[in-house]
């Protein structure tokens, strides 16, 4: 069978993409979903309009450059505000046109990398009807474009590489410097996409036979690569002082964060939600997945020292094999960025799906290879019924998918929004006051976030004693605390306090009355309090 070569995708792969497009504006008549980090790309995005850079207007402090967050999400937020579209609209529009586009280039992936059609409109439905790939796309967060960038980069590494392997076709490096672009652009989207920069630049090692080849396709990569994530550090470092404003720092990774991406991992797995706490609670996935990295990275090394210690003009499985080189590379700076540079970062399904997209691919190339065999079986019908097998386990895997992605696409559109977009937030009493304050009234709460998209109003984190970041004590509580009590007690601020339940518990009940000592309770409901005077 021929492999694909040219760039037009099946029609029945775009018609799943369109169709999964119309269901997440479907499931998403509320708008977009918004937590702690869309502030930050949507208060970018908002501020590169005003023509103030990326900065973080969000909060009501000197203006200070971004640097933590990277911009392409926002600069493609800011893009659409151009025509007129709010960045916060402009999210959702965005990510609908991203889940659609994903999903075709995960089916086109799957065509190229098989040569079988259906096995590219399985991979689609797939990653199409995964109520967990959904859930991602449903937020205003970088996961969806950098899927986007990443998906794309794979694609057009194949062609570099199928160019190698033919002899009718010119050799072009135009390929690897659009491939090291992408990957620079994912990078640009998140900080890890340093691990796909390296997995292309092993796979280049790996799957070119000579010296020169490796020299001349790397140099390409880099040419693609290097500018605009240079040009990236050099602003930073000319703005800011600091390269991504992350401190060098050890922080051991607890087991309670551990326990999160097991349960996350276990709802992809096992998307039946009535069966997900047996599997987490039985602690199987505590050896099923070192027994699947295992095998994976067994299969992975097998393959690396056939490719160098016998290089052949017949085809390497470059998709199969790079996106096996990138399980390890991004799990590894995941890892890697937990315990020295962000330890609030949790194994959720954003941080996961990278994980879940490469695992999806990794199954359909395992499957196809099953039928492969099978079919080259000259009338041996013991093999021959792996086919089968093979077509049993899609269709299951696919009929699981179904079962779980019908109840979250209702969850979504029955939610009335998701995060700080949702009808708590923006029927809350507190917040519409602070919508009707003076402008030169400050306000100090515990979710300038929230404050931000709700009310477009920018806001004062109160006083922690322990940084949240690097969960270390704070030497500057005492006076962070002074300052914004001297602001309260002289009526040019007010604190707004949101989700109180637990609040006494999260500052101690020490601070919490040092806190509001002297004030009155200006509104209270629903589990918020704004306190000032009167």
């Amino acid at each position: 069978m021929s492999r694909p070569s040219s760039l037009s995708v099946p029609f029945w792969i775009i018609l799943i993409a369109i169709t999964a497009a119309f269901v997440l504006a479907f499931s998403t008549p509320a708008g977009i979903g918004l937590t702690n980090d869309s502030a930050a790309y949507i208060g970018g995005a908002r501020s590169i309009l005003a023509g103030t850079g990326y900065s973080d207007v969000w909060l009501d402090s000197s203006l200070e450059a971004l640097t933590h967050y990277p911009p392409l999400f926002s600069i493609s937020l800011a893009g659409l505000g151009l025509f007129g579209l709010d960045p916060l609209r402009g999210a959702r529009l965005l990510n609908i046109l991203l889940f659609g586009a994903n999903t075709a280039l995960m089916g086109w992936l799957g065509w190229r990398m098989t040569k079988l059609q259906a096995a590219g409109i399985f991979l689609a439905l797939l990653f199409g009807l995964n109520a967990s790939i959904l859930r991602v796309h449903a937020y205003a967060l970088s996961e969806p474009l950098f899927l986007f960038f990443s998906l794309s980069a794979f694609i057009f590494f194949d062609f570099s590489v199928e160019q190698r392997t033919s002899a009718s076709k010119p050799v072009s490096n135009g390929w690897m410097l659009l491939v090291g672009s992408l990957a620079s652009l994912a990078f640009l989207t998140r900080y890890s996409g340093l691990a796909l920069i390296a997995t292309f630049f092993l796979a280049i090692i790996i799957l070119n036979s000579t010296w020169r080849a490796r020299l001349t396709k790397s140099a390409w990569f880099l040419a693609g690569c290097l500018p605009l994530s240079a040009a990236w550090f050099i602003r930073n470092r000319l703005v800011a002082g600091n390269a991504t404003n992350r401190t060098f720092q050890f922080h051991p990774i607890l087991w309670d964060n551990v326990k999160i991406g097991l349960y996350n991992v276990a709802g992809f797995l096992l998307p039946v939600q009535s069966w997900q706490p047996a599997l987490f609670k039985s602690g199987a996935l505590t050896w099923i997945l070192p027994l699947l990295a295992l095998a994976l990275l067994s299969w992975l090394g097998f393959r690396a020292y056939q490719l160098l210690s016998h290089p052949s003009e017949t085809l390497p499985p470059s998709l199969a094999f790079t996106t096996a080189v990138y399980v390890f590379g991004y799990l590894g700076a995941v890892l890697f960025s937990m315990s020295f540079f962000d330890a609030s970062t949790k194994f959720q399904p954003r941080i996961l799906a990278p994980l879940y997209v490469s695992g999806m691919i990794l199954f359909a190339a395992a499957l196809s290879r099953i039928i492969g065999i099978a079919r080259s079986a000259d009338g041996n019908l013991r093999i021959k019924s792996l086919t089968a097998l093979a077509v049993g386990f899609a269709a299951l895997s696919l009929g699981l998918s179904i079962w779980s992605f019908l109840p979250a696409v209702s969850d979504l559109r029955s939610a009335a929004g998701l995060g700080y977009g949702s009808w708590q937030w923006r029927d809350s009493m507190v917040m519409e006051s602070l919508k009707k304050l003076p402008s030169d009234v400050a306000i100090y709460t515990n979710s300038t976030p929230a404050v931000y998209l709700v009310t477009g109003r920018a806001s004062r984190i109160i006083p922690t004693v322990i940084d949240p970041v690097d969960n270390l004590p704070r030497g500057d509580y005492a006076q962070n605390l002074a300052a914004m009590r001297a602001d309260l007690l002289s009526r040019r601020a007010v604190l707004a306090l949101f989700d109180t339940s637990d609040i006494e518990d999260a500052l101690g009940a020490e601070n919490f009355a040092e806190f509001i000592a002297g004030l009155t309770v200006l509104e209270k409901a629903q589990g918020d309090i704004l306190y000032g005077i009167p």
